[in-house]
């Protein structure tokens, strides 16, 4: 992004929009460059409390009457000498007339003058009068050699001796996807607590990050205690994703193999999508972020929603390789074909966002996408390319019920000979894994309130007592498999089973 933000300035944009949080980096970024470039170029920063200021020097040296938006920009324009002036947060004032007319005036006027506007916000908000004049470009987030200038400062401050290669590379990786006072911060503390910095602070360093991470209420940091061995049947989707546990590696890399993109889940509620998205992170040996696509709409501010997406996605880049775990996206899409008369058109422009970064993405970051209704989904979500794989969950078999009543007795008892997982699989036909579940816990309940301890016999009534899914939802479950037999990869390995239709 500097080299790009470097040719910008020689090419003489006149108005350049910098997304980031970061502005004491990107300023200095933006000074290194001035002083390549040329050395008669100076560097004004402007912000609303104190007006216009040269880069460098106390906020008292304001240039006279620059504090409101207008005043500034009428004297930028006013200069004679080449200039990059950079004003901070104008976002909430650039839709106002007069800001924007100044604005709009100030490109023209700058033709041939070496005079460069460059806005730096964490909000990108870009009205349509100024679409055609200006160049959004977002700040990443520092890299890994970066983020080691920041951890040597903090290990020259401890006293734990030398860190060897392995160590110090396991504590840059801790800290992506902060920004470089987030580290600086993160290692500080872990500095403070344990008196050092070695591979046992890595875990300090992963909490305040999972906590930072959380903080903007979008992205939800996910740990999962269960393996994917918890999970009964599903065979070869587990086989799938065994094959590719090492596919983020560099010996994947160097075999020539190509990084996988992502897959699509689709299924009956109930079967285990969710859990395989949160066990496939212990399997691939991954972090695991929830992207909560009910928190990326944002209706306060125009062009929120698109700014809340775009940093999230982001961050998920910035600490790749990753999973990213959207579940049931068929609510989170659902209305994007016509939104434009319900939210403006604002669905629309984030599933459209979310679709090409999907395309266009390098870096490793996997999504793993679960729904339940395919006939809500758009159709350009589910071409093939967009996923490496679309598979399919029915409810399980005989043999996948048994293994379920096994996993979840398991679970709770030490000891269940006494119990014939055989009979109570053929009585929860056309069961869920998670009515099962539920069959057991009330089971459990009914023997509890009885104080004794439960038996076969109550399972069993739990069960017939019980009305599931498949029966209550006969028609959406039947039009799910009827589009699945020919569309996606059944997830468990009898095919026999997976095509049969009658419960």
């Amino acid at each position: 992004m500097k080299e790009e933000l470097n040719i910008l300035i020689q090419a003489q944009y006149p108005l350049i929009y910098l997304v980031t949080h970061e502005e004491e980096r990107a300023e200095q970024a933006i000074f290194d460059l001035a002083k390549i470039n040329t050395e008669h170029r100076r560097v004004f920063v402007w912000t609303v409390t104190h007006g216009m200021v040269d880069y460098g020097q106390p906020r008292r040296t304001t240039r006279h009457n620059t504090v409101s938006p207008e005043a500034a920009i009428e004297w930028v324009v006013r200069q004679e000498e080449p200039g990059i002036f950079i004003f901070k947060d104008l976002h909430p004032f650039i839709e106002a007339p007069a800001t924007n007319r100044w604005l709009r005036d100030a490109v023209v006027s700058f033709k041939g003058t070496e005079k460069i506007v460059i806005l730096m916000s964490p909000v990108q908000q870009v009205p349509i009068e100024l679409e055609k004049e200006v160049v959004v470009l977002d700040y990443p987030l520092p890299n890994l050699n970066q983020l080691n200038q920041v951890l040597s400062q903090e290990l020259k401050r401890t006293k734990s001796g030398s860190t060897s290669k392995e160590v110090r590379e396991k504590l840059l990786k801790a800290a992506l996807g902060l920004t470089e006072d987030e580290a600086e911060k993160v290692y500080r503390k872990a500095r403070v607590k344990a008196g050092r910095l070695t591979e046992q602070e890595v875990d300090i360093i992963l909490s305040e990050k999972k906590q930072l991470i959380r903080r903007n209420g979008i992205l939800e940091y996910i740990e999962e205690d269960e393996t994917i061995d918890s999970i009964g049947g599903l065979e070869e989707l587990k086989k799938w994703l065994r094959q590719r546990s090492d596919a983020f590696t560099e010996r994947a890399r160097e075999y020539g193999l190509p990084q996988p993109k992502g897959m699509l889940i689709l299924g009956v509620p109930g079967c285990g999508k969710s859990l395989i998205a949160k066990t496939t992170s212990r399997l691939w040996g991954l972090p695991l972020l929830r992207l909560d696509m009910g928190r990326v709409y944002d209706g306060s501010t125009v062009g929120r929603s698109e700014a809340n997406l775009r940093n999230a996605l982001k961050t998920a880049e910035s600490i790749s390789p990753t999973l990213l775990f959207i579940d049931e996206v068929d609510k989170a899409f659902a209305g994007s074909a016509g939104s434009a008369d319900s939210d403006g058109g604002t669905s629309s422009r984030i599933f459209g966002s979310f679709l090409t970064w999907m395309q266009e993405k390098t870096s490793p970051v996997f999504v793993m996408a679960t729904a339940n209704r395919v006939e809500r989904l758009p159709g350009e979500f589910l071409r093939k390319g967009r996923f490496d794989e679309i598979f399919f969950v029915d409810l399980p078999n005989l043999q996948e019920r048994q293994d379920i009543f096994s996993i979840h007795l398991n679970k709770r008892r030490s000891d269940i000979s006494r119990f014939d997982v055989e009979q109570l699989a053929k009585v929860a036909d056309g069961f869920s894994g998670a009515e099962i579940e539920q069959a057991i816990i009330a089971a459990m309940y009914e023997a509890f309130a009885q104080d004794r301890e439960f038996t076969q016999l109550d399972i069993i009534a739990a069960v017939k007592s019980t009305l599931p899914l498949s029966r209550t939802m006969t028609e959406q479950v039947t039009a799910l498999r009827d589009w699945a037999r020919q569309r996606a990869r059944p997830a468990s390995a009898s095919v026999a089973e997976y095509q049969r239709l009658e419960f």
